[in-house]
């Protein structure tokens, strides 16, 4: 079969490899469709743990399931489906145990015609997806879930702020708090960004490149129930002053590094409760897709690429000029 494999650092080729094969309990699924995340990006540039090469990144996939293992049913032979990524999550939902890992490293992942996984990790494909859709939804959809619903607690009528619109995770978290009946605010330093997220339902959103944006954003939307935030850095603080007291900062990266200082007067004065996050549980991924198809949500979709131009959708995020999900047709 044909696979996008990373060699070593910023080696990546279209090479064929053998046809992966079931181990008890998995399956093995006929992708039609895989999609980008900055892990991918982290992982190829040499920037993650656990680094291992040869390996085949990528942790979305949809497609159809064409070989069972021992131990699994007959019946998801031919069904269509998408992949949970999150591996070995546990039988703690609050956390993951430490065998957690992620599709595409170590274990080869979807940038492939076919990937094996274990068969609970499969669920059915939404049927008002295209493929394209549907392989963009897994890892980006669960952080988004996991950050607005379970740690975000996010309710009809609250006030919620999303840092750096145009990404996955944030475009999924905006497009869930909407459906939820909140109030949705967004920042980025790109209009069109903001425009896109204003058609997607937020109120307005504010660039972050202006140094006064959190000022006008405390005037134009006043304070924040629920703030989610993927970048911290030396623009955390601002974070901080715009949560309402008793507000729920969540994150779930920190692309910008530690916040230099954290006001912590504030932060305990306020009652704010600061939430890391991180993919989500079995649980997580059953609740959001069941979610998605119940408010009939669609992925924003920046960009489709071939298999065989695989390197073209890896430097467009590299040079982070996406709105929206960049997805690698297969087949």
């Amino acid at each position: 079969m044909r696979a996008a494999r990373l060699l070593t650092i910023n080696r990546l080729e279209l090479v064929e490899i053998a046809d992966p094969t079931p181990a008890p309990g998995e399956v093995v699924v006929a992708l039609e469709a895989a999609a980008l995340n900055h892990r991918d990006v982290w992982i190829k540039q040499g920037q993650y743990a656990g680094l291992k090469f040869p390996v085949t990144p990528g942790s979305d996939g949809a497609g159809v399931v064409a070989a069972i293992g021992t131990g699994v049913d007959a019946d998801w032979l031919g069904r269509e489906v998408i992949i949970n990524p999150g591996l070995a999550w546990g039988p703690d939902g609050r956390v993951q145990s430490t065998q957690f890992n992620i599709l595409g490293l170590p274990r080869d992942g979807t940038l492939a015609e076919r990937v094996a996984v274990p068969f609970g990790q499969l669920a059915p494909k939404p049927s008002h997806l295209s493929w394209v859709e549907a392989a963009a939804l897994p890892l980006a959809g669960l952080t988004a879930w996991r950050s607005v619903v379970t740690r975000g607690q996010v309710r009809a009528g609250e006030s919620v702020l999303i840092t750096g619109i145009g990404g996955g995770v944030a475009l999924y978290a905006l497009q869930f708090a909407v459906a939820l009946g909140a109030e949705v605010w967004v920042t980025s330093s790109a209009a069109e960004k903001i425009d896109r997220a204003m058609a997607l339902g937020a109120r307005g959103g504010f660039d972050y490149g202006q140094t006064d944006w959190a000022a006008d954003a405390a005037e134009a939307a006043g304070l924040f129930d629920v703030i989610i935030d993927s970048a911290a850095g030396d623009g955390f603080d601002h974070l901080i002053e715009l949560a309402a007291p008793g507000g729920r900062i969540v994150f779930f990266g920190a692309t910008r590094g530690n916040p230099p200082g954290l006001e912590m007067r504030k932060v305990f004065w306020r009652q704010l409760s600061l939430l890391g996050t991180t993919m989500g549980s079995s649980d997580d991924f059953g609740a959001m897709t069941r979610f998605v198809v119940e408010h009939g949500l669609r992925p924003v979709i920046s960009e489709v690429f071939p298999l065989d131009r695989c390197a073209e959708a890896f430097a467009l995020m590299e040079r982070g000029a996406q709105c929206g999900k960049i997805v690698v047709q297969i087949r």
